[in-house]
């Protein structure tokens, strides 16, 4: 058998089974076949990249303002795309749309000498950029100079007010305060060409200094005693007024009712004598007995004493006797 003929037989198989395969041979890259493309696609990546970093978006309600070696070159204010130019201009955003500033508490002197603080905002805008920048460099600048203007209106008309005509809402100062204050601020900025406008200046609040509030408390309620008593005295005025014209008239009345009833009892009276002298004239004896009867009850009472002849016909009618 082979086995017995050579016996190193299974180790030159295994021998073998375990030698490693030899190696392919690497071929050479070929660089020079990627190095073309390469140069003419990186450039233009590069390219595309510088140019979308330095497209831009103008939003409603904004400017873009344009510096070229930190000169303003153009403002863009039209909503849409646009593109600056690499590595030589820059780009910075200025809002259009309408803010507010909350300004400063400030303390000023009224007409009447007072001292009171006020307490109050503005909306503004901007409306031209490039003079904003020019005149002020920044929004933050332009927002001081514009509290500036501000308070210096606000002192000036407040201090030609009294302090009753300022916190008092039913008068008529109080309501156009605020568009005399715009007005003239607005006339400030646009003589210094600031590129920005206030839209309105409302005042918050209007409240006296710690020390001074109790003295104003004070003479606001002795003016206010002063107006009551003003009421009370012309209420008592009219009212003596009105009585004294009531009494009038109620004389007036009675001596007309009086008068009125004078007449009509004269003309009853007449009016009785006539018909009683009718009546007495068709029988003059029961006249006369009439009349001495009626004396009777005018001269004779429970105590009355009468000295008469008892033959005399006065007494006869007293006796019983009428012959």
């Amino acid at each position: 058998m082979a086995d017995n003929k050579n016996p190193f037989a299974n180790l030159e198989e295994k021998f073998k089974g375990t030698q490693k395969k030899p190696k392919k041979e690497k071929v050479p890259i070929d660089y020079k076949k990627y190095t073309k493309p390469f140069l003419i696609i990186f450039p233009l990546f590069i390219l595309l990249v510088i140019a979308f970093a330095n497209i831009y978006v103008v939003k409603e309600g904004e400017f873009k303002v344009i510096r070229q070696f930190g000169e303003i070159k153009d403002i863009k204010d039209s909503p849409g795309l646009h593109m600056k130019i690499p590595f030589v201009q820059s780009l910075t955003t200025v809002p259009k749309y309408q803010m507010n500033y909350k300004l400063s508490e400030a303390e000023i002197n009224t007409k009447d000498k007072r001292r009171i603080i006020i307490d109050n905002y503005a909306v503004w805008r901007v409306v031209n950029a490039k003079e904003m920048i020019t005149s002020a460099g920044t929004l933050v600048n332009a927002g001081s100079r514009m509290e500036e203007f501000i308070y210096s209106v606000v002192r000036s008309e407040l201090g030609q007010l009294n302090y009753n005509e300022i916190i008092n809402d039913e008068n008529s100062s109080r309501g156009s305060l605020n568009d005399q204050i715009t007005t003239h601020v607005n006339e400030l900025l646009q003589k210094d060409n600031y590129g920005i406008e206030v839209v309105d200046v409302r005042i918050k609040r209007t409240d006296l200094p710690e020390e001074n509030e109790q003295s104003v408390y004070n003479e606001m309620i002795s003016e206010r005693q002063s107006i009551a008593q003003k009421f009370l005295s012309t209420g008592d005025a009219d009212k003596r007024r009105i009585e004294a014209e009531t009494d009038r008239q109620v004389r007036e009345m009675l001596a007309t009712a009086k008068k009125e009833a004078a007449i009509i009892t004269a003309e009853g009276d007449a009016e009785a004598a006539k018909i009683y002298n009718q009546s007495f004239s068709k029988d003059p004896e029961f006249y006369s007995l009439y009349r001495t009867l009626e004396s009777y009850k005018k001269t004779i009472g429970e105590d009355t004493m009468i000295i008469i002849p008892s033959d005399s016909p006065y007494a006869s009618i007293l006796s019983g006797s009428l012959e």
